[in-house]
């Protein structure tokens, strides 16, 4: 096959994915090769609505030859000697010993890593395992990854990979089931020519995915259709699901707010799915007078909420909104114009009052989240909220100014945006499923 350059791992992720379909009926794990090839894998997981784990395995090489592996090893105390290399190169037993028994505590510090909590590794016993890299060059972490996985009892190993050397690919499938490489260039230099992004992947994102697939938690980019352009956003969904929150970031911010994803990453583990885009386009960002366009904020709030509930089948999803600064304002100004759409409301460090003409027609509970020491902030929510008819609370962040940035204060907001929304976006029973 000829060459193909991806354009990241995600994308060769999806094109592996798709060429695998046909596995999904046998009911696959799939297994990523930390680090890189478990964005790849996660891609598949999801292609194959399979679940994903990671192997975490060392090879064990020649004291005098690292790059020669005379065996492998993997969590759980898992040992796999290669016999024919511990003879011919004459490795005496105390050496051997010693080469395991470092490549067992790399295997022990990567685990700590990767898992959290004490996270044991999904069994593979009778299961057919889809093991998943970025690439391979010369093969030897798969074929020690492989060598593992039968060790513990994997009934069948497939090796699927976005790319691999016409060598490897030979070596490998004389050691794996089967596999599967969209592309086997004859001049494979190096993996990373055949991406156009490639940047590290961190031990710490490896943990981020793991974490967000044993959630069922799926997380999309994508673009939100509106009469100018296209607006990004970030959608993610969990399995099960409350509620879905849509964020209204403040002016001069945008979906990528620090302190919005903070506050996202907290309604997740309370089992909100969120969804954070921006409110204006690129041109439109740079003039002054749209980022206090209420009107125009909220009905691109608006026009989110009916593509979320048309593209991704939410129709029936109970909806919240979580508005910043400017944000809340577009906030209410939504929750007002289509009052039968929203189950509740959050504003942190809102300004409410720029939506004044709009607040008595405000159904949904709502509640105002205020830094104790933004004072002026503090007077304007309060008199916002005497002008509401629908439940509302100004509750305060003991010494937070408007930003939240004193340490503890945003952490608090989130708890409480938390705690609102289970209260009025989990009343009556309608969890979905993703």
């Amino acid at each position: 096959m000829g060459p193909r350059v991806f354009a990241n791992r995600i994308e060769a992720g999806r094109m592996l994915g798709a060429r695998l379909t046909g596995w999904r009926e046998v009911h696959p794990l799939v297994i990523g090769l930390p680090r890189g090839g478990v964005p790849v894998a996660a891609e598949v997981a999801r292609t194959l609505d399979a679940p994903l784990d990671v192997v975490v395995v060392r090879k064990a090489g020649v004291p005098w030859q690292p790059e020669l592996a005379m065996g492998a090893v993997g969590e759980g105390g898992v040992r796999v000697v290669n016999e024919d290399v511990v003879l011919g190169a004459a490795v005496p037993g105390e050496a051997q010993e010693a080469a395991f028994a470092r490549a067992e505590a790399e295997v022990a510090v990567r685990r700590e890593r990767f898992r959290s909590g004490g996270q044991e590794a999904m069994p593979v016993a009778g299961r057919t395992v889809i093991l998943v890299d970025d690439g391979v060059a010369t093969g030897a972490t798969a074929a020690a990854a492989v060598q593992v996985l039968r060790a513990r009892g994997a009934e069948r190993v497939v090796l699927a990979c976005p790319v691999a050397s016409p060598e490897a690919s030979e070596h490998l499938a004389r050691i794996a089931d089967e596999v599967v490489f969209l592309s086997t260039p004859q001049n494979l230099h190096s993996i990373g020519e055949w991406y156009d992004d490639f940047r590290q992947v961190s031990d710490d994102e490896v943990a981020r995915v793991l974490a967000e697939q044993r959630n069922g938690m799926r997380r999309l980019n994508s673009l939100i259709p509106v009469s100018v352009g296209m607006l990004p956003a970030t959608l993610t969904l969990l399995k099960p699901m409350h509620g879905l929150v849509l964020f209204a970031h403040g002016s001069g911010s945008s979906r990528l707010s620090p302190r919005n994803v903070h506050v996202a990453e907290r309604l997740h583990r309370a089992g909100f799915g969120t969804v954070l885009f921006d409110l204006l386009t690129e041109p439109e960002a740079a003039d002054p007078r749209l980022v206090f366009d209420v009107p125009l904020l909220g009905e691109r709030l608006l026009a989110a909420e009916r593509w979320v509930r048309r593209e991704h089948g939410r129709e029936n999803v109970p909806l919240a909104y979580f508005g910043a600064s400017t944000g809340a304002a577009a906030a209410l100004y939504a929750a007002a114009k289509a009052p039968e759409d929203v189950s509740a409301i959050v504003s942190r460090g809102g300004r409410p009052d720029l939506a004044a003409a709009y607040l008595p027609s405000v159904q949904a509970p709502t509640l105002l989240i205020v830094g104790s020491a933004d004072t002026s902030v503090l007077a304007l929510n309060r008199q916002a909220a005497a002008m509401m008819r629908a439940p509302v609370e100004v509750l305060t962040v003991p010494g937070a100014t408007h930003l939240f940035q004193e340490p503890g204060t945003l952490d608090r907001a989130a708890e409480l945006a938390a705690e609102w929304l289970v209260e009025h976006l989990t009343s009556h029973p309608h969890t979905t499923t993703v």
